[in-house]
Parts: structure tokens; C-alpha cells; sequence
């Protein structure tokens, strides 16, 4: 059992994707984001201090987590929602027994802090707010955001997506 946790932080690090035999069902898919969860007060003057922060893995299991390891970048702002556990484990080069603190997460958000262009694919016209010139699926700092796209009877299937079977 773990404690329920919503928290804040930054992705350190690009998104990893790891995929895990099933049986004979299709295989069960997991995001893993390295994160820093800060503890930022407001300074009273329209800006924040720093009052330090820890660093967690967090384990996403979803079957779109292939798809959405393109989507989180290092430094993107995000909301974790899940349970926070212990891991413990031991050290192949040492032998010792090693905990760490982990997430495993039911959500995970991306919040808009730092973001400078979302763009939606889908009927082939450019969104009046995007800038003339600019391919679909880049930022403005022109680094390519092309995440393969569900079709719409994917979508329509979206919640059912959720991997419940996570182990205890």
C-alpha cells in the first residue's frame, strides 16, 4: 500500500518506455519519468523561493505509454497523481540492499508552464494562431514535437486504456 499523493514537479530527463511480456495478451506498457518535485513558496514580491524538493521515479502503466514517451520533455512542468511507495532493491555491484522513494502513478498531466505552441493534427489546415511557416508539431524554439496521433475510433477508446492490473 502507499500514501496517495497529487504532486508538482519537473521532468528531469527524457521519458523512457519499457514494454513486459503479457502472457498471451498484448504486452503491458509503462512510462517512466525522473522528477523533481520542489516545494516553491510565493516570495511576496510576484515571484517564488525555492524551499528544496526531492527527486522520484514515476512509473506510469498505460497502453499508450509508447506514444506519450514522445510527449514528455526534459524541464516540462507536471502534475502527478497517484501513490507514493518505497522501492527497495539490491545493488548488483554491492549486494546491499538499496530504497528509494517512487510514484506509481494513475495521471500524469502536463502543465502549461513553458510551453510555447501546442499544435493538433487532424484536417490538414494550419490553426490560425500558428504562425505561417512553422511545420505542424514544432515548438517555437523549432524542436519537433511529432508524436504519432490516434486516429478518432482510437480516441474513442482512450479511457478504456488504463492497465489496472498493477501488481501490489
Amino acid at each position: 500500500m502507499g500514501t496517495p499523493v497529487v504532486w508538482e514537479g519537473n521532468v528531469g530527463n527524457a521519458a523512457e518506455h519499457r514494454s513486459f511480456p503479457n502472457g498471451n495478451k498484448d504486452p503491458r506498457h509503462m512510462l517512466r519519468l525522473n522528477v523533481m518535485f520542489d516545494n516553491s513558496i510565493p516570495d511576496g514580491q510576484g515571484g517564488y523561493k525555492d524551499r528544496g524538493g526531492f527527486w522520484a521515479n514515476v512509473e506510469w502503466w498505460h497502453q499508450d505509454a509508447e506514444r506519450f514517451a514522445a510527449l514528455f520533455q526534459k524541464g516540462m512542468r507536471v502534475v502527478v497523481i497517484g501513490r507514493a511507495i518505497m522501492d527497495s532493491w539490491t545493488d548488483k555491484q554491492s549486494g546491499q540492499e538499496v530504497s528509494a522513494l517512487k510514484v506509481e502513478a494513475s495521471r500524469v498531466a502536463i502543465l502549461p508552464h513553458r510551453i510555447e505552441h501546442v499544435s493538433l493534427s487532424g484536417g490538414g489546415q494550419r490553426p490560425t494562431n500558428q504562425p505561417q511557416g512553422q511545420a505542424r508539431g514544432q515548438t517555437n524554439g523549432g524542436q519537433a514535437q511529432n508524436a504519432p496521433q490516434p486516429s478518432p475510433e482510437e480516441m474513442r477508446h482512450y479511457g478504456e486504456g488504463f492497465d489496472d492490473d498493477i501488481p501490489l
